[in-house]
């Protein structure tokens, strides 16, 4: 009866056998993938677009007052401004009754936002906005993304707070209930977590413009104006409503950055 190989012999058996035939066979490099076309050119237009729409809100149309200033639609000051028009006159930087996204931006560093922030917001707000408000028989390039002061209140999304009415006045009563509503942990403030119940509360089925243009709005401002403990308050929330506010918010950065200078 033959004896059984040991476990030693198998197994160098084995490596003899299998360093053989390891000999035998050529190493061979894997193929590095390919990388596709797309993996290159897109990352490179996406900054690209990003660029593009950031120099347009900084160099765009808008910036000069010589150009704007004799527009007949400053006419829209020589009057009492609804709660709503005030609230967008403050971006109206040189007052003519048109706000372009040069503006929007240089407003939305007025009051501390950074670069990214508040080109982004020039983008977004204008583009939503401004087609809406352009008088109908106004002649302008859709591409300037012009807000007319005077008819911003065509501009009005839904799933809002109903603040403002269909022609741009403050209700009372509707600003009240947000904080009757949502404000749980403290009568005259709102959390993050509150303001969250609050979009919800506001959304209409299927308004998607709507939901995204609410969300902007409340996340900026919370973003911008909460305190140290992360409540937003009730007299921040009215001030924006008729631009008191961005006034203020304005003076403040101006203020630390005089007070940094000396």
């Amino acid at each position: 009866m033959a004896e059984k190989p040991s476990a030693r012999e198998v197994t160098d058996g084995r490596s003899e056998n299998g360093g053989a035939a390891a000999a035998a066979v050529p190493l061979l490099r894997k193929p590095r993938p390919k990388r596709s076309l797309a993996r290159h050119v897109l990352p490179g237009a996406g900054f690209a677009l990003v660029t593009a729409a950031i120099l347009f809100v900084l160099l765009g149309p808008g910036g000069s007052k010589e150009e704007q200033s004799s527009s007949i639609n400053a006419d829209v000051y020589s009057g009492e401004l609804t709660p709503l028009q005030g609230h967008a006159a403050f971006f109206d930087r040189n007052k003519d009754g048109i706000i372009y996204p040069a503006e929007t931006y240089q407003g939305f560093r007025a009051i501390g936002a950074g670069v990214v922030l508040s080109a982004v917001a020039a983008v977004f707000i204008n583009g939503g906005l401004g087609p809406k408000t352009i008088p109908e028989n106004e002649k302008t390039s859709p591409f300037k993304l012009p807000i007319y002061v005077k008819n911003i209140h065509k501009g009005k999304h839904g799933s809002d707070s109903g603040v403002y009415d269909a022609n741009g006045r403050f209700v009372p009563e509707k600003f009240e209930e947000i904080f009757k509503k949502h404000a749980h942990t403290r009568p005259d403030a709102l959390t993050s977590k509150e303001l969250q119940e609050l979009l919800q509360a506001n959304r209409e089925p299927k308004d998607f413009k709507g939901w995204l243009g609410g969300f902007t709005e409340w996340k900026v401002l919370y973003y911008l104006c909460k305190d140290k403990d992360g409540f937003l308050h009730k007299d921040i929330v009215r001030a924006v409503y008729d631009g008191s506010l961005f006034e203020r918010l304005e003076k403040e950065r101006k203020t630390k950055e005089s007070t940094k200078k000396k």
